[in-house]
């Protein structure tokens, strides 16, 4: 009764996760658990591809590199309050380490939570390429890499042009990861991808295959470059980048309510002066051409090449309800009213050529908070809030990931939009620790932290001087940014101005607080068996604390590494309520019953404990388990 109790220590198997679907929609197709692809072919009928030719995606490694989506992680995320800002009440996450392990450890706490991805890979120029193919080992190799794993970090070799492998090896960096970050995005989610010429056609078709062609919406343009490139062979300067955009819609550009006024104090409101031109030749659509006379004054106005856009009947009520506007000059064109009330939607269409800021915008904002341009070609935090602006809305449910994190542009762009717009959305950034010359600035990841502290530094300062230096206000601008009861609100509970969470929790990628049995290094004779056997009797790793422990099993449970947390006394113990008792913790050595009774009193959904605190008593935990049915309580051990 007590086999099934304990909490899996891995992330999730999405192999499994995909097989209990498969099971559930189509049982017939199993046969002594395994999926039957006779039957399954039976079942799908003639919606099998069985020709050896079809249109697609293939390159060397491909198989490899999706088994390493299949491989569950058994890393942990471990906390560092001392690297964070305002560790208590922030929401937003920064996490250290190779986003690939990082990807599948947030699959339970976030699967289609995430409202926009943003990510900036490595464009595949042949230079150093820090995220080889060869992950395989997963956690072993990336401790190996940062030097955790009793050898030096190195940095991995370059991707050189003239590899046979070239494409196949960016290509199998990207596939894993592209897969993993999917299941992440919410319904109605939006991912963007920078990219250059080098990979644009492969990364094309590889999001055409991990999202489908029908969640394709563009390929937006962005100038990068103001000053022309002399450096090619070519003679070609290369000006633009692309951001590839999935998903099934972006908000659109919203229309600028400055062009409509009331210069007539019409009663139907403020109004704009329309084109009423048409599209189609007289060949095309002749009951749109036709003379236009207007009835006051008899002048005849001539129709244009392409027509009216309105048939006569409609031009006839249009003409009835006042809302042409008749050129004084009998040369000029009828033009109509179109009044803002009667407008459908606040937003038109979004431009594919980025209208914002390039490059060197990207190198002076890094230069102007470090006093320094210690990171080369950061993206411009305008480029991310247009982006942001049509991928995510201003809800405090809406999440921002970026996994390829470099200086932080997406966190800042984040901040600064929060603050422009009243919004609340959460940022997740992931950045490996790529090794730097900078003595003060060791990784990446510590800029991208330094970089979002000193954002928020900013953002303070200037709450600070808004206030005047009045304690009062600034102590109601300093409040928790969920706590709306002391500041001026809109409708929604917001800010007007001095929305935001300023702050994030930093994490670490690192293995795991207990001994975990890995089959694929089981010892291989007897002897060896029973000497680790008695190793992983007590589970638990001595050298690591309380808190490392506390948000490995929220992360493995299933709860957001933002989630509050609460310690709590239970009679002589202590334990840990997670978002406001929904998860109970408790990391005691020893337990008795009434601890146990205590803690299902508080009417948790989820109870977790450590197996060794029963101290060997089977039917202590048997009733325990018992118990907590009887209660609906999820009880788990580790």
């Amino acid at each position: 009764m007590t086999e099934d109790i304990k909490l899996p220590l891995t992330s999730a198997d999405l192999t499994e996760a995909l097989l209990a679907q498969l099971y559930d929609a189509a049982p017939q197709i199993f046969s002594e658990g395994r999926v039957d692809f006779a039957k399954l072919q039976a079942a799908l009928g003639e919606h099998i591809e069985a020709g050896a030719e079809r249109y697609g995606l293939n390159w060397a490694g491909k198989r490899d590199a999706f088994r390493n989506v299949q491989v569950p992680s058994v890393a942990t995320l471990r906390p560092q309050p001392e690297e964070s800002v305002n560790w208590d009440s922030t929401e937003n996450l920064i996490i250290e380490g190779d986003n690939l392990e990082v990807l599948k450890l947030l699959q339970k706490p976030y699967h289609g939570k995430v409202k926009m991805i943003y990510i900036d890979p490595p464009y595949n120029t042949g230079n150093e390429f820090i995220y080889p193919d060869n992950f395989r080992e997963g956690l072993d190799e990336y401790l190996r890499y940062t030097g955790q794993l009793g050898e030096d970090g190195t940095a991995t070799s370059s991707n050189k042009d003239t590899s046979g492998r070239y494409h196949s090896n960016w290509l199998n960096m990207m596939y894993p990861r592209l897969f993993l970050a999917r299941n992440l995005l919410k319904e109605d989610g939006v991912i963007f991808v920078s990219i250059n010429d080098a990979e644009m056609h492969n990364l094309r078709l590889l999001m055409d295959e991990v999202f489908s062609e029908e969640m394709f919406i563009g390929a937006l343009v962005w100038k990068s470059r103001h000053n022309v490139d002399s450096r090619n062979k070519t003679s070609l300067s290369s000006d633009h980048e692309y951001v590839l955009c999935y998903g099934r819609k972006i908000t659109g550009q919203q229309i600028d309510e400055n062009k409509y006024s009331n210069p007539d104090n019409d009663p139907r409101g403020p109004w704009m002066s329309d084109n009423m031109v048409g599209l189609a030749t007289k060949e095309q659509r002749p009951n749109l051409h036709y003379e236009l006379v207007n009835p006051e004054t008899g002048v005849v106005h001539a129709c244009p090449e392409k027509g009216w856009r309105y048939d006569r009947n409609t031009m006839a009520k249009k003409i009835g309800e006042q809302r042409i506007l008749w050129p004084v000059n009998p040369e000029g064109r009828p033009r109509h009213k179109k009044f803002l009330n009667e407008i459908r939607s606040q937003f038109t269409g979004f431009s594919s050529l980025l209208d914002v800021p390039s490059t060197s915008a990207g190198t002076q904002e890094v230069r102007d908070l470090f006093g320094a341009a210690i990171f080369d070609f950061p993206k411009p935090a305008g480029l991310l809030q247009e982006l942001i602006r049509q991928g995510a809305g201003s809800s405090e449910c809406d999440i921002v990931l970026d996994f390829f994190a470099g200086s932080g542009t997406t966190a800042h762009a984040v901040l600064d939009l929060n603050q422009e717009d009243g919004g609340n959305r959460k940022f997740i950034l992931v950045q490996l620790p790529e090794k730097t010359d900078n003595p003060q600035y060791p990784t990446i990841a510590h800029i991208t932290r330094e970089r979002v502290r000193r954002v928020i530094t900013k953002l303070q300062e200037s709450r600070h001087s808004r206030a005047g230096g009045n304690p009062a206000i600034q102590n109601a601008l300093d409040l928790n940014p969920l706590d709306s009861r002391l500041r001026g609100n809109d409708e929604e509970g917001r800010g007007n101005d001095d929305a935001g969470d300023l702050g994030f929790r930093a994490f670490k990628l690192d293995s795991s607080n207990f001994k975990i049995w890995r089959s694929d290094k089981a010892p291989q004779s007897a002897e060896q068996l029973a000497e680790q056997l008695s190793l992983y009797a007590d589970n638990v790793l001595a050298e690591r604390g309380d808190q490392d422990r506390l948000y490995e099993l929220i992360l493995k449970s299933g709860r957001p590494l933002s989630a509050r947390v609460e310690r709590i006394t239970i009679g002589q113990r202590t334990a840990f309520a997670v978002e406001e008792n929904a998860l109970l913790i408790c990391l005691e050595q020893h337990l008795d019953r009434d601890t146990l009774r205590a803690l299902f009193a508080r009417k948790p959904l989820m109870v977790l404990c450590l197996d060794t605190a029963f101290d060997g008593n089977d039917a202590l935990k048997t009733n325990t388990v018992l118990e907590a049915q009887s209660h609906g309580i999820i009880f788990k051990t580790v």
